[in-house]
Formats: C-alpha cells, sequence, structure tokens
C-alpha cells in the first residue's frame, strides 16, 4: 500500500510538470507543424527515454549528488543554457528558409533518427526537470523499494513523457496547423527561436548567480 501511494504521488506530480509548457513542448510542436508526424513522434520517443534517464538517477541518488556537488548542478544549468541557445539560434536563422521535403527514403530514416535525439539531447538538456524528478522522488519514494517498484514507475515516466508529446505530435500534425505554419513561418520560427534562445539565457544566467 505504501509504495502504491508513493506510486500515485509521483506519477501525479510528474504529470502535471510534464504539461506545462517549456522547450520540449516547443521542440515538438514546432516539429510537428513544419516537419512531419513521423519525425515528431520520434521526438516524442526521445522524450520518454529522457524522462527514463531522469528517473532512473532519481530512483538512485541523483538529489543527493547535486546536493553533495553544488557545482555539478552549476555546470548542467551552464551546458544545458548554451544548448538551448543554440537550438534557438538555428531556429531563428533558418526562419525564411524553405522546407525541403526529404526525397529518399534513406534521407526520411536518417532525419527521423536525428529527430529522436534532437527529442532526447532537448529533455536532457534541462537541469530543471533533473531537479524536479529528484525533489519529487525524494519526496514520495519510500525508504526502501521493492524492483517491481522501480520497474513500474520507470515505465509509467516513459508513458508520461511519450504520450504527451505523442499527443501535442498528433494534434498539431494535422492539416490545418500545418497550412497555418506554412503562412506565418518566418513568425512562427523566429517566435519559437526567441523563446529557446531566452529559456537558454535564462539557465546560464541563473548559473551565474550561484
Amino acid at each position: 500500500m505504501t509504495e502504491l501511494i508513493a506510486l500515485v504521488g509521483i506519477v501525479a506530480t510528474l504529470f502535471i510538470g510534464t504539461v506545462s509548457p517549456g522547450p520540449s513542448f516547443v521542440m515538438v510542436a514546432r516539429m510537428a507543424i513544419s516537419s512531419s508526424r513521423a519525425h515528431a513522434l520520434k521526438a516524442a520517443f526521445g522524450m520518454g527515454v529522457g524522462g527514463v534517464v531522469f528517473a532512473t538517477a532519481a530512483l538512485f541518488g541523483l538529489q543527493a549528488i547535486l546536493l553533495a556537488v553544488p557545482g555539478l548542478y552549476v555546470g548542467l544549468k551552464v551546458l544545458g543554457g548554451l544548448y538551448l541557445c543554440y537550438l534557438g539560434y538555428q531556429i531563428f536563422r533558418s526562419a525564411k528558409e524553405p522546407l525541403v521535403v526529404p526525397r529518399t527514403n534513406g534521407e526520411r530514416a536518417r532525419r527521423s533518427s536525428e529527430s529522436f535525439w534532437l527529442g532526447l539531447l532537448t529533455q536532457l538538456s534541462n537541469p530543471k526537470t533533473a531537479v524536479v524528478y529528484a525533489s519529487v522522488f525524494a519526496a514520495f519514494s519510500p525508504k526502501s523499494f521493492t524492483w517491481a517498484f522501480a520497474a513500474a514507475l520507470v515505465v509509467l515516466v516513459f508513458c508520461i513523457e511519450a504520450g504527451w508529446y505523442s499527443l501535442v505530435a498528433l494534434l498539431l500534425s494535422s492539416g490545418r496547423p500545418q497550412h497555418a505554419y506554412l503562412s506565418y513561418k518566418v513568425w512562427i520560427d523566429r517566435t519559437a527561436g526567441a523563446i529557446m534562445f531566452g529559456l537558454g539565457i535564462k539557465l546560464v544566467t541563473e548559473a551565474a548567480k550561484h
């Protein structure tokens, strides 16, 4: 019963955090509208794998490590912020470039694979996500737990992360959103790029205050 209560608490809290807009949402939403449903779903799968990485780390003491080595958290903030700035710059810079549709199956497969890694790296680049996972797990997890509890938790985390972003991908990859994107591509890309860049700057400046 204790493990079930802990499981419900962790899953409910993480779900609320997942559906809150952030860098991952911006990236998947833009990919769904500007690229294809398949690419956005691959990115969503990468988000799910990223969630599994954080969940596994949290189960084995991520919070304790961050508290013991404060410089590690600062370093993660800087690296994550710089990566988000890079993504934002790339999106902003390519705002005026027309969309290029892959011509071969090999190119489609290659770019689809890149979408997965982009989703994974975007998820892992956000140190606040790591802190949220560590804090939530520390607050709700029992002092000792079974392997069944750990396995169920990891599976549920993947379902939350990948499921939510897959829903975003499916909803925003339909015809009407894509038509709207093509009509206002320059301004949508510039806005998305600026938001991503701004989030990166925020992380870096926060790290500088420590």
